[in-house]
């Protein structure tokens, strides 16, 4: 292929969507400050103070971005989070290198108001948490170096911004949805450097027919022009998955204002994108005018896919079973200031489940997902956070309009998603005097026009809104068999019922909370409680501990075992459904939530998959044995460290694994080899009897694949002591943990006879007394202060004072006698 001689930037997917048409941009994540209140004006971020006068107050923190106000406060079991306005500052060395070129600050996301200044000059606002915009901070920085004040800063340029996540019902989310609506920085903050005349944005069709026999590249753009150059040349190059020039055009264009059509591009046999190959094309755009030369670089790739009515989802013309969960931008100790690292981890855990869809709830969600949802192969369902709360007036409804149009124009050159989604739960009131069925019919109706006008080649979608179910191509009812409504049994009728009412369906959000950590022996004694054929949508108010009909979510004991039936037979039962599109388990990570100040991690939703810092449940094994290829074995119960039951009693122990056959050993001695059934509930047949032996026992599995073997071993005590009542809570230090700097404190409720009690629940508070800090605020089981027993024990993390290392920690619980423990760090 003859090259056009101009030498092409190869700018990584990342960088180079920065910002579209930058050549130069950089994440500015240190030498920032942090001020958690308000100001009385611009003039107290920046003005001159001697240190230690009244001027210097308030006190400033330094951080680094990402950053977000709540990065604690949101697990604080005694309070509300902080929700009101926080301040940002820093200095900007500005060094521009393109003549007239625009100076940019560009924000992948920030809560929830955003005002940015430069020195006392205000540059924009812009309203919304989740959608990337761009303060173009040229004029201002050049008649900042010129004022007199410039000599102060040394020649750098003060840059502040205020972020405010305050309630308002004007706004979307409500602050009745079920997470926090955070503050802050949260995503990267970049300076970007573009010439004059620079690509504001590209967007690219890729289309193909279902054989994948031709395939359709539409490559359209819109231009940042402040000096409304007219005409420039434009260069395009695209190339295959193996990084091979296939297409390169060079044509003059004429500039004009908005969105124009560039070129159409025809390509026979593409290589098409799949969850098991994602392959992506790249297209490379060059800009050369009288301005100078603007580059831009990204992603895309072909595929197709259709929802049949009534039936299953094809993806390139063959039925792909949809198997996925949901994803909230959430972390343990950063809130949702999650860093590139910490988002990948996350995204490869969800991938080595054996997922190939997720569900980006309830709103925009940061462009480092979509890449890596591109890259690795998981279809997406991304919403704007229209949830609950009812419908507001003009100014919330033009918000979400924003919202809807920012969300496609910035992420629909992404070949992972599939389906826009309009709102979640819109049927649950609240936030307005009136709920008005007609106009929230009326207004999801503008939305469904407006996305499918803005892309044309996705599906629109909603969550539980039963009274907007035919507005939208995909819906997606509300189905918590086994949690909020009737029997997890009862889960395949329901979904069958469901599917017959739309032409097109989805299952979004089953599954259980979990306490991390906690094993029942026998956890479904209480399903005797609850009725049958009364259906399993959830309503409101089910998710309170109080009240209502008798349902798991209430009145099951919310160990990993219960979840483990469930999520078991959920996932047995799917595969016995051929009309089935597909299903994404709620949610995969433990996130944070003002409404559920009682659980047994407070204010935490627990429905994760894995925990608030990635540590998986037992679940995440279950899925991997039903949906991922590569062999696995995993012997249930790794976090469960004390079985119980009588002398000589068989206990069940169960693996999970996708092999045709496993042979288990209890203390060396083989259990016999058993051989998986999908169908053989539970444990799909790979489950048996054995007795334990007082105190330690090694269990080992040995699964196979063919030539292919995997293993997995664990060791349990068995204690077949009763116990009664919890008494006393005895606190000891963790001898076998072994990270640097920090103790870890183990406590554990004993009777009057000093047996642990294994099936105590109490809730607890842990206390320091002296030097050092509690690593506590991470909504975790193991990383909060105020915590629910999980079979008699919790444990927390200690950060001693190196300089006075002694401290007392203490463990108190209503009805109980307080332990306490001499800590000495050495």
């Amino acid at each position: 292929m003859k090259r056009t001689g101009f030498l092409w930037m190869l700018l990584c997917g990342v960088l180079a969507c920065y910002h579209a048409g930058a050549q130069q941009s950089v994440r500015i994540t240190q030498q920032w400050e942090f001020l958690r209140s308000d100001l009385g004006g611009i003039w107290e971020a920046v003005r001159p103070a001697a240190e230690g006068s009244p001027e210097s107050v308030p006190l400033w923190t330094t951080i680094t971005l990402p950053h977000c106000f709540n990065a604690r406060d949101a697990a604080e079991p005694s309070e509300n989070y902080y929700q009101g306005p926080g301040w940002y500052r820093t200095l900007l060395d500005i060094k521009n290198p393109y003549q007239q070129g625009r100076t940019l600050l560009h924000f992948e996301g920030a809560g929830q108001k955003t005002t940015v200044y430069v020195y006392t000059t205000k540059i924009t606002t812009h309203t919304g948490g989740y959608d990337e915009w761009t303060a173009d901070i040229t004029d201002a920085v050049q008649a900042f170096l010129k004022s007199p004040e410039a000599k102060r800063f040394k020649g750098k340029v003060p840059v502040s911004v205020r972020c405010d996540n305050s309630r308002d019902l004007e706004m979307i989310p409500s602050s009745m949805s079920d997470f926090n609506v955070y503050g802050g920085l949260y995503r990267y903050v970049n300076l970007v450097y573009a010439p004059l005349l620079s690509f504001y944005n590209i967007q690219l069709q890729a289309v193909t027919d279902a054989a994948g026999k031709n395939g359709a590249l539409a490559v359209s753009a819109s231009f940042r022009n402040p000096a409304q150059v007219t005409t420039a040349t434009l260069e395009l190059r695209l190339l295959d998955p193996k990084q091979q020039v296939i297409k390169e055009i060079r044509q003059d264009i004429q500039i004009r204002s908005g969105e124009q059509h560039l070129t159409d591009i025809s390509i026979k046999k593409p290589a098409l994108w799949s969850p098991e190959m994602p392959q992506l094309y790249t297209v490379q755009a060059r800009l050369t005018s009288s301005a100078g030369v603007a580059e831009w670089s990204d992603h895309t790739g072909f595929r197709h896919f259709e929802f049949v009515e009534h039936g299953p989802f094809l993806l390139n013309g063959k039925r792909l079973l949809l198997q996925g969960t949901h994803r909230h931008e959430d972390h343990a100790a950063v809130a949702a200031a999650m860093t590139e690292d910490m988002i990948r981890r996350e995204m490869t855990l969800i991938k080595n489940m054996g997922a190939n869809f997720i569900r980006l709830g309830h709103y925009q969600q940061s462009r480092i997902v979509l890449q890596l949802c591109d890259s690795l192969g998981i279809l997406v369902w991304e919403e704007i956070p229209w949830c609950r709360g009812g419908l507001g007036g003009e100014t919330y409804r033009q918000q979400a309009r924003n919202m809807l149009t920012s969300m496609i124009s910035q992420h629909r050159n992404h070949p992972a998603v599939i389906l826009w989604g309009l709102g979640n739960e819109n049927d649950w009131p609240g936030d307005f005097p009136e709920f008005d069925k007609q106009q929230i019919r009326t207004f999801m109706s503008e939305l469904n026009t407006m996305a499918h006008q803005q892309d044309s080649t996705r599906k629109t979608t909603i969550r539980r809104c039963d009274f907007c179910k035919d507005i939208v191509d995909v819906y997606s009812p509300s189905i918590w068999a086994g949690w909020y409504r009737g029997r997890y049994t009862e889960y395949k009728q329901e979904s069958i019922n469901e599917i017959a009412k739309v032409p097109h369906f989805f299952h979004a959000e089953w599954g259980a909370d979990s306490h991390q950590g906690r094993f029942a022996e026998a956890p479904e004694q209480f399903i005797r409680q609850v009725a049958t054929g009364k259906g399993a949508d959830e309503r409101s108010g089910d998710f309170a501990l109080t009240g209502g009909n008798a349902r798991a979510s209430k009145d099951g004991d919310w160990s990993e075992s219960y979840a483990v039936n469930l999520v078991d037979w959920h996932l047995k039962e799917q595969e016995t459904m051929p009309q089935l599109t597909g299903s994404a388990y709620w949610v995969f990570k433990d996130f944070s939530t003002p409404l559920r100040p009682e659980n047994p991690v407070p204010y935490v939703n627990q429905k994760g998959i894995v925990a608030r810092d990635l540590t998986p449940k037992e679940i995440y094994y279950v899925f991997q044995s039903y949906w991922l290829k590569t062999p696995v074995a995993h012997i249930y119960g790794h976090n469960w460290p004390v079985r119980w039951g009588s002398a000589g009693e068989a206990k069940e122990i169960r693996v999970y694994s996708n092999c045709p056959e496993a042979e288990l050993f209890v203390n060396g001695k083989s259990q016999g080899v058993k051989k998986r059934n999908s169908q053989d509930f539970p444990a799909a047949g790979l489950r048996w009897q054995a007795s334990l032996n007082e105190g330690a026992n090694h269990i080992r599995v040995v699964a196979r694949n063919g030539k292919q073997t995997v293993t997995d071993e664990l060791t349990w005590q068995y204690q077949t002591a009763s116990w009664s009542a919890p008494r006393k809570l005895l606190l000891t230090l963790d001898t076998s943990w072994h990270e640097a700097g920090t103790l870890r404190i183990l406590v554990k409720a004993v009777d009057e006879k000093g047996v642990l009690c294994l099936d105590a629940a109490n809730r607890i508070e842990f206390s320091l007394a002296g030097d050092g800090r509690l690593l506590d605020n991470l909504g975790t089981a193991g990383g909060s202060r105020v915590v629910q027993l999980a079979n008699g024990q919790a444990s927390i993390l200690v950060r001693p004072d190196r300089e006075n290392p002694n401290s007392v920690v203490g463990a108190a619980g209503k009805g109980l006698e307080t332990g306490t423990l001499m800590i000495s760090h050495q």
